[in-house]
């Protein structure tokens, strides 16, 4: 209560008597100390995309012992890494480069990678957009986009990851039966008993993988650091491999008959001498194009039109070998692997299989070799995946993402360059080294030995398969206990420590189906449309969100366009069908399929007449799902109703108002421009429709897009109060308010100027609207005025939902504010640490991604002084005074009225109350000026005794006895601390922010007796004395920012 405060004294002892003007909404709008006290420890969030308001609960009950400490190179760059180099680099990268020629496979490699650099740009984006829990670029696009989207993509993701297992898994059971225990095959035989051996260990391996995930993921990262050392060693060794064939040969030759390669056998020749004679022994080769070991034999007609000759393997660097492979050689499945630049007889029927050549296994293309490889430079998400272990995600997602690419891209690029100029291309399109003695091609070139590469990819495909399995069931938990997919909510659940073991078991099924395919050439174009899919996602979520302009969009890593983001979407599509068009349609299908099963009632398919009826169509579907809930934080903009004051000709009173909210706006959200018209409606119709098309006309002008709205009523108040109640339509409704300071309130006779402005202030705050009352507006700029420098200042005294952060960051949007910095200051009392303070807010806008100045103003005197004790007398004797006045103009007028009417005395009681005084102001729209002769009469005080005693006794007040007791009257207690807060927060804020552009101030509240309206108009005049442009902010009771992504 501002006025009759009974107990003034004893509120000392539970409000700052620095922040008085503040204490009546103490309980929903805090003090900025003991918000920022609270969130001091946002950062350790929890493991699991769980919602961020749940993550905060639980936050603080979480040990305060183990914060995230991983840094930028071994949280992100190395498990990128890791996650990056697999199977393929090892497998199949020398046969893609022996099959397209160096020139396509650095165009393969160029674009994929390229992709990947550009999914990684936009990730960057929407990783340092806010706090990104664990649960990776599932959460990141499923709040990005919603949950029909992420949905979607997480599906996508989840499956390319299960998929990516099975990979990894048959990349390892071939190095372990082609390389390194050939002897262990089950099946014996060539093509479908091979496969069956992939299988039967393919199973098996799988088994073992998932029990060993199911024990203890911990086992995991254990041994995660020692294959990514396998890595290491094994590029390494093919690095220095390639330099060393420059000068020493390496011993692997390739046996060729005329230009077809031969399998690997001793001897590559037709005969061998044999003792000392002249005479020869037929080879084994011999035995096998004719049959017999007779010299005399019937042979294969190519076998005996050309001969055997040795043909270096490895021809080393130097060799100019590269000339040879640039050009690509594709071939069908079943035909011999040929050197093209051998002569032979070509007269001979096509090779069969039961001869010894290296035959294709399969039909090779430039979109299959696309689909083969792409898969390899998957993995790029592994960093923002752990972003919950990461010190500080924001800096350390972004470098070591782009770093990992760029190191594996530069490997991936000088390996087709080293390949091609030193291993010969019969030996690298043969898919399994038959023709060098059955050795792993990438072996070949190692040095010091192929064991190197072979034991090396060997453990860093294993290492690959754990990842995936033990990533894959975690993203599908998140995606369950987002409850988006209800058939999925079981795989939420787990063992008591959260390992999720339903989700572990389907993924270990759906990888079962991968391994049962037995390909690794097979699998691999599978997995790569789901990476692409999820990667097409993460680059339209950037896109839209860039173009879409949203105020929570602020990512701090700003090397980011939409363009890029679009180029990597078109780079994902044309990748999908180039790879496998018809993998591609099944991936969108299951892609769309989950969407619309999220979205489950879809879009209505009425699109009406032409364009416009689309627009009517989406508008409604818009509005209507717009309706199903309360709007997301990360959704928050400001909805203005702009309330502005037309004159008798029809005239904009503050025009520049409308030209702030086009500035606040920067061409987005909704704007309605509402006035009242005094009256009746049925008879200034006319005039309503005039003052529309005025404001209509002003909003051209000022390139405002938005929508008009004229109340007819017959008190102003009254008409501001229905139009807050009623304007919008579902979920487009204003959420703030923009209005005019009444600057002559002080002059005005008549209170209703400023008794309509408390009244909306009230209405504003019953409705949960947010207020902003821009001081001095016509000093504002106007958007034709060049950009100048300067601060725009923000003194966040107590916080109620952020918007003071979030209007300088939509002002610094227009060209007018572009230049401007922003500074904040904040209060603090006796008992708040301003160092810490400090600190604390620093982290809490880095959170917010908004740039800005600190400062921390320290309040410790708090002694009222005899200015303060001055002012609060004047204004309460003023206030008195133009009583006093009111009351004297009603006694002539009730003379009047007697001379008229003997009955009037049943009138006298209700003379000069509030209700009387509101009907008069709201009838006439012109106050009856007083004469300066009038006011120079009038110079005495009125108290509520004296009003009770005039009242009772009809005299005049000028009696002398009145007069003394108004000299004896004492300011209230309660006035003078308010006074005391005003006055000094008015001090800091002239002495720190005098030559700001703009200062931004939380807006007190008005009293909750309504008897001290006037004095509440009289603070904010206090407060804001000085300072040229003001905008006082009150918030609307909910957060309208957030650090989350």
């Amino acid at each position: 209560v501002y006025i009759n405060n009974s107990h003034g004294m004893d509120d000392d002892e539970f409000f700052d008597r620095n922040l008085a003007l503040f204490e009546e909404e103490m309980d929903t709008r805090p003090k900025v100390s003991s918000l920022l006290n609270r969130l001091a420890n946002y950062t350790n969030l929890t493991q699991g995309a769980k919602e961020h308001e749940e993550a905060e609960s639980i936050g603080e009950k979480k040990k305060a012992s183990k914060s995230p400490q991983m840094g930028t190179f071994m949280g992100v760059y190395l498990p990128c890494l890791q996650n990056i180099f697999g199977v393929i680099l090892f497998l199949r990268l020398t046969w893609v480069v022996g099959t397209a020629g160096v020139l396509q496979a650095l165009c393969i490699v160029f674009t994929c990678c390229c992709c990947t650099l550009l999914t990684a740009i936009s990730m960057s984006a929407i990783a340092t957009n806010g706090v990104v829990p664990a649960g990776g670029s599932y959460f990141m696009i499923s709040r990005s986009l919603g949950p029909e989207f992420g949905g979607a993509v997480g599906i996508c993701f989840y499956l390319g990851t299960t998929f990516a297992g099975a990979m990894y898994i048959l990349g390892a059971i071939e190095i372990f039966l082609m390389y390194i225990v050939p002897q262990a095959e089950i099946f014996k035989g060539g093509g479908a008993a091979m496969l069956n051996n992939m299988r039967v260990y393919g199973s098996i391996c799988l088994l073992l993988m998932s029990l060993l995930v199911f024990v203890g993921v911990k086992y995991v990262n254990k041994l995660a650091s020692i294959f990514l050392a396998c890595v290491i060693v094994s590029i390494v060794s093919i690095y220095i491999g390639a330099f060393v064939s420059a000068f020493y040969e390496h011993k692997f030759d390739v046996c060729m008959l005329g230009n077809r390669t031969i399998s690997s056998h001793v001897e590559c020749s037709k005969t061998v001498p044999v003792g000392i004679k002249d005479t020869e022994k037929t080879t084994l080769l011999w035995e096998e194009f004719c049959h017999s070991t007779e010299l005399n034999a019937t042979c294969d007609e190519y076998f005996t039109s050309n001969n055997f000759t040795k043909i270096k393997g490895i021809p080393g660097l130097a060799s100019g070998i590269i000339s040879e492979n640039l050009w690509s050689s594709y071939i069908s499945k079943g035909e011999v692997l040929q050197k093209s630049s051998l002569s032979s007889s070509h007269s001979s029927p096509p090779a069969s299989l039961p001869h010894p050549y290296v035959f294709a296994d399969i039909t090779t293309s430039f979109t299959l070799l696309v689909g083969i490889f792409f898969p390899s430079v998957t993995g790029i998400m592994a960093g923002s995946n752990r972003s919950g272990d990461l010190k500080d995600a924001q800096r350390s997602i972004p470098i070591g993402t782009i770093l990992a690419i760029l190191t594996t891209s530069f490997v991936y690029l000088s390996s087709v360059v080293l390949f091609g100029a030193c291993i010969d291309g019969v030996v690298l399109r043969d898919k399994f080294g038959e023709s060098v003695d059955g050795t792993l091609v990438v072996g070949t070139l190692a040095w010091p030995s192929p064991w190197v590469i072979v034991i090396g990819s060997f453990f860093s495909t294993c290492g690959a398969g754990l990842q995936s399995l033990t990533g894959a069931p975690r993203l599908l938990q998140a995606i369950a206990k987002d409850n988006i997919i209800p058939f999925l909510r079981v795989f939420g659940h787990g063992k008591a420590n959260g390992e999720p073991t339903w989700a572990l078991l389907l993924t270990a099924l759906i990888a079962e189906l991968g391994i049962l395919i037995a390909s690794l050439d097979l699998v691999a174009p599978i997995l790569t449309m789901f990476f692409l899919m999820c990667y097409l996602f993460v680059n339209l979520a950037c896109a839209l969100q860039t173009l879409l302009r949203t105020p929570n969009w602020r990512p701090r890593f700003s090397y980011y366009h939409w363009t890029l983001s679009f180029l990597g979407m078109i780079i994902c599509l044309a990748l999908m069908f180039i790879s496998s068009w018809y993998y591609a349609i099944v991936a969108m299908v299951i892609a769309g399929m989950i969407y619309k099963y999220i979205e489950y009632h879809g879009a209505e398919k009425e699109w009406g007449d032409g364009i416009r009826g689309l627009s009517l169509s989406a508008a409604r579907y818009a509005l209507l799902r717009l309706e199903e809930g309360p709007p997301h934080t990360k959704n928050w903009r400001p909805q203005l109703l702009v309330l502005l004051k037309l004159d008798e000709d029809a005239h904009v009173k503050s025009p520049r108002l409308l030209t702030f909210a086009s500035q606040l706006k920067a061409g987005k959200g909704l704007t309605i421009v509402g006035t009242v018209v005094p009256g009746h409606f049925l008879q200034t119709y006319g005039e309503a429709l005039a003052a529309e098309q005025t404001l209509k006309l002003l909003m051209e002008k000022e390139r405002v897009k938005g929508f008009v709205q004229c109340i007819v009523a017959q008190k102003p108040r009254e008409g501001i109060s229905h139009m807050i109640q009623s304007s919008g339509l579902g979920g487009m409704k204003p959420n703030t308010v923009v209005m005019g300071w009444p600057h002559t309130w002080r002059q005005s006779e008549d209170p209703q100027a400023w008794k309509t402005f408390i009244n909306t202030v009230r209405v504003t705050t019953a409705a949960h609207l947010a207020l902003l009352v821009p001081k001095n507006i016509s000093l504002f700029p106007s958007n034709s005025e060049p950009p100048t420098d300067g601060y725009i200042d923000v003194w966040w005294i107590v916080h109620d939902g952020g918007m003071l952060m979030l209007l300088p960051f939509l002002l610094r949007q227009h060209k007018v504010w572009r230049k401007c910095g922003m500074r904040i200051f904040t209060v603090a009392q006796m008992e708040d640490n301003s160092i810490q303070m400090k600190k604390d807010l620093a982290t809490f806008l880095y959170h917010l991604r908004i740039e800005a100045e600190v400062e921390v103003v320290e309040m410790h005197n708090s002694d009222i002084s005899a200015y303060t004790y001055e002012r609060t007398l004047m204004m309460e004797q003023r206030s008195q005074m133009l009583r006093q006045m009111r009351l004297s103009k009603s006694d002539r007028e009730r003379e009047a009225q007697l001379v008229k009417d003997r009955n009037s005395m049943l009138r006298l009681t209700s003379i000069g109350s509030d209700d009387e005084d509101d009907t008069d102001g709201g009838e006439r729209e012109r106050p009856v000026s007083i004469s300066s002769e009038h006011h120079r009469r009038v110079q005495m005080t009125w108290t509520k005794e004296k009003t009770a005693q005039y009242r009772a006794a009809h005299s005049g007040c000028s009696t002398p006895e009145g007069f003394r007791d108004m000299l004896s009257i004492r300011p209230d207690h309660s006035n003078v601390r308010r006074m005391h807060t005003a006055v000094k927060l008015n001090e800091v804020i002239v002495n720190k922010s005098h030559d700001a552009r703009l200062v931004l101030l939380n807006m007190p509240g008005p009293p909750k007796n309504t008897d001290g309206d006037e004095n509440y108009m009289e603070f904010l005049e206090v407060l804001t004395e000085g300072l040229e442009r003001v905008l006082l902010v009150r918030g609307g009771g909910s957060e309208v920012i957030t650090i989350y992504s």
